[in-house]
């Protein structure tokens, strides 16, 4: 959930822009060398977008003699539409761009792989890609002129960061800022799932929850968030009963578990491993969550059926913070970086 500022980050990128359709775009880092034929894609998280990501250009100097170049996709949702974007339309882009991708480079280089990158909240757009129903199912209010897209297979996905919005927002309700007291909080965020449930739509399209009252909970008061996307989020009635975006809650259930990390298998759109880094000092987790049992849970939930689906460099990198672009981050950054790298070649072997 971490939304950070981007002024740290170095200017000028090489690349090539591409247009997946008229409006959802991606940017091809290259560093001078020419496209070349495998493909990591990156979805950043909420308030990311077009080089928002520190530790990218990390990724990209570390493949410049490899086969393979960063595709950096801006969602409909990037920088602040994420409170009005959603899973489902997320990995419908998603799926425009793979497909664009193996169009692009596939006369040149034949068939090559394609690896799903999120970063944070991107990493539910890359769960949700892997593990529910294909085509997905359509949303009953907002997708009513919507036509199904189905989504390819892809050689590989990773995740960095997979931390739960909803264990995040409570910890700043439990803990209280600088402006209200935790009782206050509660007060506020319990008001607000009020309002937003009995009012979730108005004719058929999205209501907002005041800018007033995201603001006291730590979102950015330059970003509107539906009450929609507020519930989807917060998940109120988790963990019996968890939201679209509630996939990565330590509280919750196997049975869960097993509706999303266990259907990776099932859906049969992940033809290798997947590979989670955790942040082992992620300021968007609660200090009581066990980081290293929780990925335990999730593996124990994605090698069913004598499937091995987890990645075995899967780790809490320690010290790591959310994405990793604090001052102290030099050795965090380096051990994802060959992790990734390290994964990657192993995409490309198989």
């Amino acid at each position: 959930m971490q939304i950070k500022s981007t002024s740290s980050l170095a200017r000028g990128q090489p690349g090539v822009l591409h247009h997946i359709t008229s409006s959802l775009v991606a940017f091809e880092h290259t560093r001078g060398s020419p496209s070349k034929p495998h493909t990591l894609l990156f979805v950043g998280g909420l308030g990311d977008g077009l080089g928002t990501v520190e530790y990218l250009q990390d990724i990209a100097q570390a493949l410049e003699g490899a086969q393979w170049t960063i595709f950096n996709l801006v969602l409909s949702c990037s920088y602040g539409g994420w409170g009005m974007g959603r899973l489902g339309q997320d990995i419908d882009e998603i799926t425009r761009c793979v497909n664009y991708i193996r169009e692009y480079k596939e006369p040149h280089y034949g068939p090559g792989k394609v690896v799903i990158m999120g970063s944070s909240t991107g990493s539910q757009d890359v769960m949700h890609y892997i593990s529910c129903p294909n085509p997905r199912p359509a949303h009953p209010v907002l997708d009513r002129d919507w036509e199904p897209i189905t989504r390819p297979p892809v050689d590989g996905t990773i995740m960095q960061s997979p931390v739960s919005d909803r264990e995040g927002i409570l910890q700043v309700i439990k803990e209280g800022t600088d402006r209200n007291t935790p009782a206050e909080m509660h007060d506020i965020y319990e008001k607000a799932v009020h309002d937003a449930q009995e009012s979730t739509y108005e004719d058929g399209v999205d209501t907002l929850v005041p800018l007033s009252v995201t603001g006291r909970i730590g979102y950015p008061t330059s970003a509107p968030v539906s009450s929609r996307r507020f519930l989807s989020l917060t998940s109120p009635d988790s963990p019996e009963n968890p939201e679209e975006d509630d996939l990565f809650s330590s509280d919750l259930s196997d049975e869960r578990l097993a509706q999303t990390f266990g259907m990776i298998g099932k859906r049969g759109l992940l033809k290798e491993k997947l590979l989670v880094l955790y942040s082992g000092r992620d300021q968007s987790v609660p200090p009581s969550v066990n980081k290293g049992a929780l990925l335990k849970r999730w593996e124990a939930a994605v090698d069913v059926d004598g499937k091995q689906f987890w990645d075995s460099r899967s780790l809490v990198i320690p010290n790591a913070s959310h994405q990793l672009s604090d001052p102290d981050q030099a050795i965090p950054r380096q051990i994802l970086v060959q992790r990734v790298t390290a994964y990657l070649e192993d995409i490309r072997r198989a």
